[in-house]
């Protein structure tokens, strides 16, 4: 699995709560390889969900 890089400083138009939270989806999906496949659509469903709740103010 391709590994991502930790962002440490928010970018232009980002918060550090949005950074955080992207981090943690992010690390949540380490290790998904190991998983069984069937496991993987569940994984992916509750990551956009958490990366929609971060990102997206009006998505409470």
């Amino acid at each position: 699995m391709t590994e991502f890089k930790e962002q440490t400083r928010p970018e232009a138009g980002e918060s550090e709560v949005e950074v955080s939270a992207v981090a943690e989806v992010l690390a949540s999906m380490q290790g998904l390889e190991t998983r069984p496949v069937a496991d993987h659509v569940a994984v992916f469903e509750h990551a956009h969900e958490q990366l929609r709740r971060a990102l997206d103010p009006r998505h409470g």
